[in-house]
C-alpha cells in the first residue's frame, strides 16, 4: 500500500460518514413531517371525522355550524403543504441513498483493484527459489523402457539421480554405478523440465532392450 492511498481512504471514509449523516438528518425531518401530518389529520378527525374532501357547507349552502371551519381549513392546508414537503424530501432521500450506494460500489471496486495490485506486487516482489543446477541431460529414451515408464522425457535436465547430485557428480560413471547397485530398487530422480522441477521414481530393471534404464544421458558443461 502506497503512502498516497492512506489519505485517499481516509477521505473516502469521511465522505461516506458525511453522506450517512446527511441521510440520517433527512430521515429525521421525514419523521417530523409525518408526525405533523398525523397531528393535522387528528384535528380533522376531532371535527366530526371530517376528511380532506367533505363539504364545509350544509345542504342549503350555508357554512356548517357543527365544525370549526377555521381549524378544518387550516389543517387541510397544512396537510397539503406537508405532503408536498414529504414528497420532495423522499426524493432527496432516494437520491442520497443512490449516491451512497454508488460510492460504496465504487469503493468496493477500488478496494478489489488495490488488493489485486497488492497481490501482484507481492508476487512479483517475492524472490522465487532458484532452480538447482543440472549436471546431465536426457537425449534419448526408448519406448517401453524403465525410463519411459518412470516418466522421463527427452531434454529433461537431471539435478539428482539417486545419491548423485550436482555437488558430487564427476562423470557419468557415477550414475552407472548407482544404476548397477540399484537394480529392482526405485531411485529418486529430480529433473528440470521447461523451467519446472519434477520428482520421478525410476527403477532400474532388465527389460527387452539394452541396459537397465533404456535411455541415454549426456553430461552438461559446467
Amino acid at each position: 500500500m502506497s503512502g498516497e492511498e492512506v489519505p485517499h481512504r481516509a477521505e473516502s471514509s469521511e465522505a461516506r460518514a458525511a453522506a450517512v449523516s446527511d441521510i440520517q438528518e433527512l430521515m429525521r425531518r421525514k419523521e417530523e413531517i409525518e408526525a405533523q401530518i398525523k397531528a393535522n389529520y387528528d384535528i380533522l378527525e376531532s371535527q366530526k371525522g371530517i376528511g380532506m374532501s367533505e363539504p364545509l357547507v350544509d345542504c342549503e349552502g350555508y357554512p356548517r355550524a357543527d365544525v370549526d371551519l377555521y381549524q378544518v381549513r387550516t389543517a387541510r392546508h397544512n396537510i397539503i403543504c406537508l405532503q408536498n414537503d414529504h414528497k420532495a424530501l423522499m426524493k432527496q432521500v432516494e437520491e442520497a441513498l443512490h449516491q451512497l450506494h454508488a460510492r460504496d460500489k465504487e469503493k468496493q471496486a477500488r478496494d478489489m483493484a488495490e488488493a489485486r495490485e497488492e497481490a501482484r506486487s507481492r508476487l512479483l516482489g517475492s524472490n522465487s527459489p532458484a532452480l538447482p543446477q543440472a549436471f546431465a541431460r536426457v537425449n534419448s529414451i526408448s519406448p517401453g523402457s524403465p525410463a519411459s515408464i518412470a516418466g522421463l522425457q527427452v531434454d529433461d535436465e537431471i539435478v539428482e539421480f539417486g545419491s548423485v547430485n550436482t555437488q558430487n557428480f564427476q562423470s557419468l560413471q557415477n550414475v552407472g554405478t548407482v544404476v548397477q547397485h540399484s537394480e529392482g530398487k526405485p531411485l529418486n530422480v529430480t529433473v528440470i523440465r521447461r523451467g519446472e522441477k519434477h520428482q520421478l521414481r525410476l527403477t532400474p530393471t532388465r527389460w527387452a532392450g539394452k541396459g537397465l534404464l533404456g535411455c541415454n544421458i549426456v553430461p552438461l558443461q559446467r
